[in-house]
């Protein structure tokens, strides 16, 4: 099961730069070593505030308890509190690895909540070809559902945030389909190979 897991670091007053550091060398190479294994597929850093540390992780795990093993594990846990969000593969997703993150765009997170007028098909062969479309163009890099009903969350890049409003507003449903979107930064022990 994929889940994204947004990771929150509050260092306690009084500790050292140096255990900082430390504490942080031991997670990247926790890190890696969870990519190796399958577990960590990416990470990421949204917007921060000044002194804020903030991580967006997907990762790849056997449920809900292996992912709290797993996150248990990671060194920075000890400041750390997290938040997992369980993913649901969307039937239009290109799946794991079929569009390659390019290093010329920037990754957004979009979240989808449908909103579809009574009497209306909440998902039209328009819209499933034009995800399709999306991604056979490199634009979509992942797509999931999300519980609760009528959401969905993808995984986007595109040349900057003008270029990706202009994609999302091409769905044929885009006027049903309110969007919260987060800009991402690759973090530095993002495992993806960027082409």
């Amino acid at each position: 099961m994929e889940y994204l897991v947004t990771m929150t670091t509050r260092v306690p007053d009084g500790t050292t730069e140096r255990e900082v550091a430390e504490v942080r060398a031991r997670e990247a190479a926790h890190s890696r070593e969870l990519a190796a294994r399958g577990r960590l597929l990416r990470l990421w850093r949204p917007p921060l505030e000044p002194g804020e540390w903030r991580s967006i992780g997907l990762f790849d795990d056997a449920g809900p308890d292996a992912l709290e093993r797993t996150l248990a594990a990671m060194p920075l846990r000890v400041w750390r509190t997290d938040v997992p969000t369980e993913l649901a593969r969307h039937p239009a997703d290109p799946g794991p690895g079929g569009v390659p993150v390019a290093a010329d765009s920037e990754e957004y997170l979009v979240t989808f909540a449908v909103d579809v007028p009574s009497g209306t098909r909440p998902e039209s062969p328009a819209e499933s070809k034009r995800v399709r479309d999306m991604a056979a163009e490199g634009y979509l890099i992942r797509l999931w559902t999300l519980s609760g009903g009528g959401r969905a969350i993808g995984l986007w890049q595109a040349p900057g945030a003008g270029r990706l409003r202009e994609i999302l507003r091409s769905l044929p449903m885009a006027g049903w389909r309110p969007v919260d979107t987060v800009p991402l930064t690759r973090h530095p022990s993002d495992p993806a190979q960027v082409t």
